[in-house]
Formats: structure tokens, sequence, C-alpha cells
């Protein structure tokens, strides 16, 4: 790509401008793709898109790449793998947060809901540690109140249902941010249901990502499923207090891995909005059925199947049962994915890009990105969609201010 303005005017190092002229693109719109395309921004928004006029020039000259809409990611892990990036090496929280936005931003990633986890325990049932989540929750809300010129940064609240101290956290969270709609996902990853239905895939979790040995890690899955079954009330405890705070319009509920039709309708019937990672077909039928939005892990689009041995995501996509995919444990596999299925013919490259743009946005309340038209954010990727693997040229996140844009129009998220 080329500048075509003189050097005196050059494209400023810090980023995009509030105006400027990107051309000569080819730009994925919501159900087609614009040859030769012109973006006209001012003032960090969209003002115009349409075929670039003969002769006309441009701030940037994208000689044919592809132009996306910035994705948006509803579930990143991003940033608890830069908080740990080693077990018992933690880093500073800022300087995380920082460097996950970084990775964020070189996948095309615009704007990102970090996983942070409102529970004392991981996934599989081992002590998370420092830092709490409202330390970390602070340090995202100082880097969005300052107006950062990087990765739209907020919060995807990951509650473990059977965790005393979770929701208690997650209430305080609720209280210090009046007039705000959290986004919240409630978990529960006790062996024998959910991501974990076979014990086994825990078990071989631990014993591959924690180095532990067979029979330890069979202990400890005994040890968490006997331990889990003792709070069930704590559980019917949690849904029922979350339901209450997503009817009354302070949170948009997520529900991670339903499994079942009757987890659906319970997601559905407790004023649930998204089911996040189902993990069977059935699950994902029922979603649609009940008007949820429906969200998919990227990874496994990408690989063609399941890690944990759950559904497909390529399967889902195919019978027409996803809305958006989520970057979940790797950024970069967003955008790979989304190519991977056009290219497999299991959705157009604009329905593909929409799982990655403007679906993520319907699943957390979102109207003002997503897509590339007149009067959205100026959140655009420049890309090569030709290789075997999609490669981001350009990042070009708009100029306006997350708190600018709350100003100019409330959102219907957080």
């Amino acid at each position: 790509m080329s500048a075509s303005r003189p050097a005196a005017a050059a494209w400023p190092a810090a980023g995009a401008p509030a105006d400027y002229v990107l051309g000569h693109v080819r730009a994925v719109l919501p159900g087609r793709v614009l040859d030769e395309a012109r973006i006209v921004v001012r003032d960090g928004l969209i003002a115009e898109v349409g075929p670039h006029p003969s002769g006309a020039g441009c701030d940037l000259d994208g000689r044919g790449a592809m132009c996306l809409p910035g994705l948006v990611d509803v579930h990143s892990d991003a940033l608890a793998r830069e908080l740990h990036p080693r077990p018992g090496a933690a880093v500073p929280v800022g300087f995380a947060i920082r460097s996950a936005e970084a990775r964020l931003l070189a996948a095309g990633i615009t704007t990102a809901y970090h996983g942070v986890a409102f529970q004392s325990q991981s996934p599989v049932g081992l002590p998370i540690g420092s830092p709490r989540a409202s330390e970390i929750a602070a340090s995202i809300d100082e880097r969005v109140h300052a107006g950062a010129a990087a990765a739209g940064t907020s919060i995807l609240h990951r509650v473990d249902v059977r965790c005393p101290d979770g929701l208690a956290a997650l209430e305080e969270r609720i209280a210090a941010n009046p007039g705000r709609v959290l986004v919240v996902s409630h978990e529960d990853h006790t062996p024998g249901q959910g991501q974990y239905a076979d014990p086994a895939s825990m078990r071989r979790w631990l014993v591959a990502g924690e180095g532990m040995g067979e029979a330890e890690a069979a202990a400890h899955v005994e040890r968490l499923r006997a331990d889990r079954d003792d709070r069930l009330d704590l559980r019917d405890q949690a849904l029922e207090r979350l339901g209450e705070l997503a009817r009354a319009g302070r949170i948009r509920l997520f529900g991670h891995d339903p499994a079942s039709n009757a987890e659906i309708d319970e997601l559905a019937d407790r004023g649930g909005a998204v089911a996040e990672f189902p993990t069977t077909m059935e699950a994902a039928r029922r979603a649609r059925r009940r008007g949820l939005v429906v969200v998919a892990g990227a990874p496994n689009a990408l690989r063609g199947g399941s890690h944990a041995g759950n559904v497909s995501a390529s399967e889902l996509v195919a019978a027409g049962f996803v809305d958006a995919l989520a970057s979940d444990y790797l950024p970069g596999a967003q955008l790979a994915a989304a190519v991977r299925l056009a290219r497999l013919g299991l959705c157009t490259l604009p329905e593909a890009i929409g799982l990655i743009g403007s679906g993520p946005c319907r699943a957390v309340g979102l109207d003002d990105r997503g897509e590339i038209t007149a009067g959205r954010r100026a959140d655009l990727v420049v890309a090569d969609l030709h290789g075997e693997w999609p490669l981001v040229h350009e990042v070009l996140r708009s100029s306006l201010s997350d708190a600018a844009a709350t100003a100019r129009t409330p959102p219907r998220g957080p």
C-alpha cells in the first residue's frame, strides 16, 4: 500500500487520523463484495462507501487488497495468557493488558471482550491465584476511560455458578457501575457435563496441560465432581440471581457450554441472550428456535473440530446455527476460521465476515461497528486473503474514542 499525499501530510505513525480516504480496495460489505471500492472517513466514522471514482486520489491506496470491518471478539482468553505466560510467572496487570491488545490488533481485532474470571478456580478446578478479578477489571476500566487508541477493550465477566465468592464479586462490580449493562457468562465446568461431558477429556487436559500424572489427574477429577455435587444449592441460587439481573436489564447474560434442549430453555427463560459455545447440535438448534444469539469457537472451526470432543463449529455453521465466532484461546483464529469456512463453501465470504463482525456485535448489544456501512465506526482491516492463510496488512481503528462514541450515542451494551 502507499500514501498518495505529499510528505508534508504523511500518514501519522500513531494511527489513523480522524479524516482520510481509503481507496482501491475490495470491500466486504453486508451481503456482497464491492470491487475497486473507496471508503471515506470523517471524524472517525464511515461517511461514504462506494465505487472508487476514476482518477480520484486517496490518502491510503489498498492496491486491490480486501477491506473488512474491524473484528469483534466477545470471548478472548488472550489477557489471561498474558497475565501468566508461564505457571508461576505473573507479569504486571497493566503490561499484560497492553500486550494482549497488541496481539489482538495484529490479528485484526479492534474490539475485544476479555474473559475475566470472577471465581477462585480455573475451569479444571485449579486455583487461579492473583491478580484478583476486581484488580484486572479496574485496570481495564482505566484503559477505557483514558480513551486509549488500542483495541476496544471490554470485559466478559465469567462466573462459575458453584463458586461461593464469584457472584458476590460480580455484585460489587455491578454496584460500582450504575447505568452500565455488564456482559456476564455463567459457566459450570463440573466433569461429566458441558465442555467436559466426558470426564476423560479433563483428565487428558490435566496431564497434557498441567503436567499431572495419570493417577493424580484421575483423583483430581473425582474430587472435583464430589466437591461440586455438594454445591448444588449454591448453583441454583446463583442462576436465580443472574436471571433476576438479566431480566432487570443490569446484565447481558451468556450461557456457557449448553448441551441440551433443557439447558437452552432454562437459559432463555432466565433472561439469557446468548448461547456461548454450545457443545451439541441439539443445543444449537434449540438456541436458534428460542431466539438466542449463538457464539461458536473460532479455533474449533479452524481446526475442523472440537479439542474436547464436542460438536464441530463448522457443522453448526453449515446448519445455519451460528451467529458469531469468538477467538477463545487463539486471537488469530477468528479471521483464519472465517476464510476457511467460506473456502469450504459452508457460507459466503460476506456471511463469514459477518460471523466476526456484525454477529458478535449482536451478541453484546453493540450497533455502532461490525460492518462497513455509512455511520459506523471506522474500524477497518486491510488484509490479503489469497494465500493459504490470511495476512493482515493494516488495522485502522477509529480515532473516535469509546468515551466519545458513548457521549454521541449511548450503546445498548457495555
